[in-house]
């Protein structure tokens, strides 16, 4: 049974007839301690408790892999706020997944930098060598912010570049293996003129 899609039904008037919404009851909707802990502390930084919905989501994320309706529930319980409230976030912010993905990110950025350096079949050459892998969540991003080595991607949090369709194999062979990707064409390990970066 597939996850329902929650960013439909947005141009429907409200229904008034229904109950409202609720809060989920700590009582019977588990949580995790570690998750709990983390939501807590987020929410301790802010005067309006209800701010740290992102980072709140975001540790739910990377406990269930995804905002499932299971992780929203939970975050729900834990800020005292409805599923709506933070379904709203969910849906709006494209770092927080809707739908279940690869546990490996790899954005490639497409913005017109890149896109001049060859960034489009750069991306065309990653989604098909990936192809049906679902370890993999392979996507075009607006723009990473590391210009000077384009075509760059962000793999795992982690920038590479500048890239060529001949690196795909070794980068995903890299992430599969577990070692460090591309560890040449880091960005971390480029050299600055300031000794603290990348330490």
């Amino acid at each position: 049974m597939s996850a329902p899609d929650r960013s439909r039904g947005w141009d429907l008037p409200a229904d008034l007839a229904s109950d409202p919404a609720t809060i989920p009851d700590p009582a019977t909707t588990p949580v995790p301690a570690e998750l709990r802990s983390e939501i807590e502390a987020h929410m301790a930084l802010y005067p309006d408790s209800s701010s740290a919905a992102l980072p709140a989501l975001e540790a739910a994320q990377r406990v269930h892999g995804w905002c499932s309706p299971e992780a929203i529930e939970q975050v729900a319980c834990v800020m005292g706020v409805t599923p709506a409230s933070l379904d709203a976030v969910a849906t709006f912010y494209d770092m927080l997944y809707n739908e279940p993905v690869g546990e490996h990110a790899i954005f490639v950025c497409t913005n017109i930098s890149c896109s001049l350096c060859g960034a489009d079949e750069l991306y065309a050459a990653l989604l098909d060598a990936a192809g049906e892998d679902t370890a993999f969540n392979v996507r075009a991003f607006e723009c990473l912010g590391a210009c000077d080595i384009a075509p760059m991607a962000s793999v795992d949090g982690v920038y590479v570049g500048p890239l060529a369709t001949a690196d795909v194999p070794v980068l995903l062979e890299d992430v599969r293996t577990g070692r460090p990707v591309l560890a040449e064409k880091q960005l971390l390990r480029r050299a600055c003129a300031d000794p603290g970066a990348g330490a």
